[in-house]
């Protein structure tokens, strides 16, 4: 291990930290910088038209020369989504898992991205070294397997990231966690411990999968028709539970759609699930099975699952529909601002005949550490400092709490902003300034070109439309030669409110036609002039403030 003696050490939280989703921290060791996880986050509703959200990255372009590469943890998208866009700006290497790096690519392919990348493959017991720092790894369980926790060696202890995690004593070969190692790196000496503070808040300890296998399973034999299961393609774990019942209960399981870049392919192919050939037939032979005999597979990322299950339950799928006597299984916990769309398909599926089985009790359990695991965590790695992470601020201070009731007092516990830099120096850990931190805003091929102003305009035409007001003049007789006429979208129903638009167009003619008679004006201010009397006229009668947008031409 490197044993040079280190000047500077410094942490700072791109993403991750008062928000779920978009994990990306830094650590500085001397003149390196050290990338952890680069993931995007879902947009939040106020986010008009946004397909994904990540974190700002100007400090590593600012300083692309001393990155020495991006570290993975594991390879669900809030860690590895951001990564084609970072890659577009700098060319550093990429260290991952085979399953996470498979899945990065996938990913990259999927977001158009058409550079080459230097991908290292590792695993849990690989070294690398750096001139200030070595860095190596150790298994966590999560939802998904080749989950790693990343170690920085320096010479005043490690800085140790957790990545997801949870402690699982029944957790599946492709899920140990590696306790031992943990250990010793703990009686090695750790400087700074950043941990998953997702479930936080949380008492105990999170329910077992050993417990969820059971649940699926006797769902499995109970149910009377076909069964139909949803996941998100990267919850893999939950997607052998399916597989482990289906073979257990004798039902064949058919995929509906096409996966060839998703998670669920992906593990299949490298052999991180385990399935019985003779379990898998295709979507077009169910209906030669009786239908107790069968599973139905449905995943995808985010929405995906949802909306099929909602054509299912219109009929206007084009394989697969429901019908009476179907159960539906929702198996994995609702994304962050779904619930009410997941509320309204478990009440279309009954309507069509379903069986719903959902929520926190059906098939129901974290792949994050509840309180006592993260109380285990630390008392493994034993750190001279630490750094919640992952999680909206109530948690980070949930964990931070938790950390003070395993003994790590204030002066130990550092709860970070985005962008603010924690120093570690002379046995202290402290504010160091801060950097360029915040959202890009990725829609459509645009990445960072819709800022505040647009959402700002999304906004206003969501909530009270637009008008648009086109007048014709002719500057060198200072007269109208066509309109004033207005255009409504999303503001009124015209056949409706003809005489509402009749006055307004009444009084945008008399704004320009007084406007034009001065010896000089120009369209600016009468657009102006425009706006601020329909603005108040609308208002007065409709209580609405629709975007208005004055054109003038000119003949």
């Amino acid at each position: 291990m490197n044993i040079r003696k280190n000047e500077s050490i410094k942490i700072v939280a791109l993403g991750g930290v008062g928000e779920f989703g978009k994990n990306m921290y830094v650590v500085e060791v001397d003149e390196d910088i050290f990338v952890l996880d680069a993931g995007f986050m879902i947009p939040e509703n106020e986010m008009f038209g946004i397909d994904i959200v990540i974190p700002d990255f100007t400090y590593l372009t600012q300083n692309k020369e001393r990155v020495k590469g991006i570290f993975l943890t594991h390879g669900h998208e809030d860690h590895i989504g951001a990564l084609s866009y970072i890659l577009r700006e700098l060319s550093i290497p990429v260290y991952g898992t085979k399953l996470t790096l498979a899945l990065a690519k996938a990913k990259m392919k999927e977001q158009d991205y058409k550079g080459q990348i230097n991908f290292v493959e590792i695993h849990s017991d690989s070294k690398i070294e750096f001139q200030s720092a070595d860095v190596s790894f150790f298994h966590t369980t999560h939802s998904i397997p080749d989950s790693v926790g990343i170690c920085i060696h320096t010479s005043e202890g490690s800085i140790v990231y957790t990545g997801d995690f949870k402690f699982d004593q029944a957790a599946a070969s492709n899920y140990k966690p590696e306790i031992g190692k943990m250990a010793r790196i703990g009686e090695e000496g750790v400087l700074c411990l950043l941990s998953d503070s997702t479930e936080a808040d949380k008492p105990g300890h999170t329910q077992s999968e050993a417990k969820v296998v059971s649940q699926v399973t006797d769902a499995f034999f109970n149910a009377p028709g076909r069964i139909i299961a949803a996941s998100l393609a990267s919850d893999l774990i939950r997607i052998q539970h399916i597989f482990d019942a289906a073979f257990k209960s004798r039902r064949k399981v058919a995929v509906v759609g096409k996966f060839s870049q998703s998670a669920y392919e992906i593990a299949l192919q490298l052999g991180y699930l385990q399935v019985p050939e003779e379990l898998m037939i295709p979507i077009s032979e169910v209906n030669q099975y009786p239908d107790d005999e069968i599973v139905i597979l449905l995943t995808g990322s985010q929405g995906v699952p949802i909306e099929v299950l909602q054509k299912m339950s219109k009929q206007l799928h084009k394989q697969i529909n429901i019908k009476q006597g179907d159960t539906v299984m929702l198996t994995a916990f609702p994304i962050r601002g779904s619930e009410v769309i997941i509320f309204k398909t478990v009440d279309m599926l009954f309507r069509a005949g379903a069986n719903v089985i959902s929520g926190k009790g059906a098939f129901g359990t974290s792949s994050h550490g509840s309180q006592e695991e993260l109380k285990f965590m630390i008392n493994l790695m034993q750190p001279k400092f630490f750094i919640p992470v992952h999680g909206e601020y109530r948690l980070l201070k949930a964990h931070a709490k938790v950390a003070s009731e395993c003994g790590l007092t204030n002066d130990q516990i550092f709860i970070p902003e985005k962008g603010e830099v924690a120093e570690i120096k002379e046995g202290r850990i402290r504010p160091a300034g801060r950097i360029p931190s915040g959202n890009i805003l990725i829609d459509g091929s645009g990445v960072g070109d819709v800022g505040n102003i647009v959402l700002r305009d999304r906004k206003l035409l969501s909530q009270d439309g637009i008008l648009l007001v086109v007048v014709t003049l002719n500057k060198k007789e200072k007269s109208i030669c066509a309109g004033p006429e207005i255009i409504s979208r999303g503001f009124v129903y015209v056949r409706e409110s003809e005489e509402l638009l009749i006055e307004a167009t009444r009084k945008v003619r008399e704004v320009v036609e007084k406007s034009v008679l001065k010896e000089t004006f120009d369209w600016s201010g009468i657009k102006q002039d425009m706006r601020d009397v329909l603005n108040q006229y609308l208002y007065e009668k409709t209580k609405r403030r629709p975007m208005i947008l004055p054109i003038i031409m000119e003949v």
